[in-house]
């Protein structure tokens, strides 16, 4: 849910209402094609694209894949996992390079050659590359996803030693996520160190980003916050992010406004002083991809749900934000006929684009029906059926009195008002108390009801695993 929901978020500058699970494996579905993403935005405007590391934005046409939606190269995986060392997902290897050669021709490099060394320092290898080669009279945008510290819990030995002997032996999946972590930090430490050596730093945005809480009850820790990943609770919703760059104005202090993951699209597209209305999925101004720009797809920039917020984070200063909709599920937004491949079919056309998102409903949690929550202001709202979850102990503050939601989750129901400035563990219901609250945030739902789209069931297929390779198994031209 989450986990898929932001990726799309930053990449695209949307909100998505996946309401259960993400991108499985063999499902056929993916980040819309009508949308504009941000590498193809960064590109239009001159900018050098690379991305590394996980995609997991849709794998099941090859127009679904990271380089065929505006990155110059992709070195990572499709899919949402992998083993670290195997590079597999469901017994079938998903680790490759993508780019197009001096041609312009697309090509897909399975690299089954690093089968056995560690993911990590792969992406940070390839990153630093990457800048070391770079022309740095041409803007960069350089995407690093890496897959740390989503499971499985895998580390080197000798780096577990280094980074955790100090910890219990007890505490053995404990000292593997915390290896995971310090593996990444010590990554994004050398990338920085080789902007300094590139003389590039001076210049640069460099943005870090979770993509949701940690899990509940696992190996991380949300505390002193509510809940964790795939809970709409702040210890779900409430990711870790920093911002560096000697572009800011004010620096070394804690940003408390209130920022949504889209507006990292619309705040890049500002500072790339984008004003393209149309867009190709390949940038024709590059002479190495002009050779056939008859046949170049353009489409236009759809409405974003992001936000500049430039000012907000250089200055400090007031975002202009004001609510986010943390997700808003209702059934009978669920189609029951599908037709077949319909993210295909759609097109631009005239007027609101025809598309359709799909979701299982064998997939519907049994513990959750139709619900709104939203954040507005201060005020955090939860309204319907919800999945509940609350602080396992290793989390819990001394004498805090959390009623009969400790140490547990299970089934919320019926309306949930909480005061984040003064609660922003969510232990006390304030619903009572602010009626004129309640109601003020209520009446937002019939406005986010006319903006959402019926949903498909998904399809499903196992032709993309064929031959112990993950590969794209619906057929369109490249």
């Amino acid at each position: 849910k989450q986990w898929y929901q932001r990726r799309v978020a930053i990449t695209a500058g949307i909100r998505t209402g996946f309401w259960q699970g993400n991108i499985k494996p063999k499902e056929e579905w993916g980040l819309r094609l009508e949308e504009t993403t941000m590498p193809e935005m960064l590109k239009s405007n001159g900018y050098a694209t690379h991305g590394i590391g996980k995609w997991h934005c849709g794998l099941y046409t090859w127009k679904h894949t990271p380089a065929q939606r505006g990155f110059d190269s992709y070195l990572g995986l499709y899919l949402g996992a992998q083993g670290y060392y195997t590079h597999k997902n469901s017994g079938s290897h998903d680790f490759r390079e993508d780019y197009y050669d001096e041609n312009g021709d697309f090509v897909d490099n399975i690299l089954t050659n690093l089968t056995g060394q560690y993911n990590t320092g792969i992406f940070t290898e390839r990153a630093i590359s990457i800048i070391e080669d770079h022309d740095s009279a041409q803007p960069l945008f350089l995407y690093l996803s890496y897959t740390a510290p989503h499971g499985p819990l895998q580390a080197p030995s000798e780096d577990v030693a280094r980074f955790t002997a100090h910890m219990p032996k007890s505490k053995n999946n404990r000292k593997k996520y915390a290896t995971m972590v310090s593996l990444m930090d010590e990554g994004i430490g050398s990338v920085v160190d080789a902007l300094d050596q590139k003389d590039m730093r001076d210049n640069t945005l460099i943005v870090f980003t979770s993509d949701n809480g940690a899990v509940y009850g696992a190996t991380g820790s949300n505390y002193p916050l509510r809940g964790g990943k795939k809970s709409l609770f702040e210890g779900g919703v409430r990711a870790v992010s920093f911002v560096n760059s000697p572009l800011l104005h004010k620096t070394g202090y804690v940003n408390t406004n209130l920022h949504h993951v889209t507006d990292w699209y619309a705040t890049f597209q500002r500072l790339a002083r984008d004003t393209t209305d149309q867009r190709s999925a390949r940038d024709t101004t590059d002479q190495r991809l002009a050779r056939d720009t008859n046949d170049q797809e353009t489409k236009p920039q759809l409405p974003i749900d992001g936000l500049n917020i430039w000012r907000s984070i250089a200055h400090n200063e007031s975002s202009e934000r004001e609510e986010v909709l943390m997700n808003f599920r209702v059934h009978s937004m669920i189609n029951t006929n599908n037709s077949d491949h319909e993210f295909l079919q759609s097109s631009y056309g005239e007027g609101k684009p025809q598309f359709a998102v799909e979701y299982n409903t064998d997939l519907l949690d049994s513990k959750s029906n139709d619900f709104f929550v939203i954040r507005w202001k201060n005020w955090k709202l939860f309204d319907g059926t919800y999945i509940e979850q609350a602080w396992s102990k290793k989390n819990a503050l001394k004498n805090s009195s959390v009623g009969d939601y400790s140490g547990g989750g299970g089934t919320g129901t019926g309306i949930k008002l909480f005061d984040l400035t003064s609660d922003p563990r969510e232990e006390r219901n304030v619903a009572e108390e602010n009626p004129g609250i309640v109601e003020e945030i209520l009446e937002k739902k019939e406005g986010y009801l006319t903006k959402m789209t019926r949903i498909n069931k998904r399809s499903s297929s196992s032709a993309g695993k064929a031959g112990g390779q993950w590969m794209p198994w619906v057929e369109n031209e490249l």
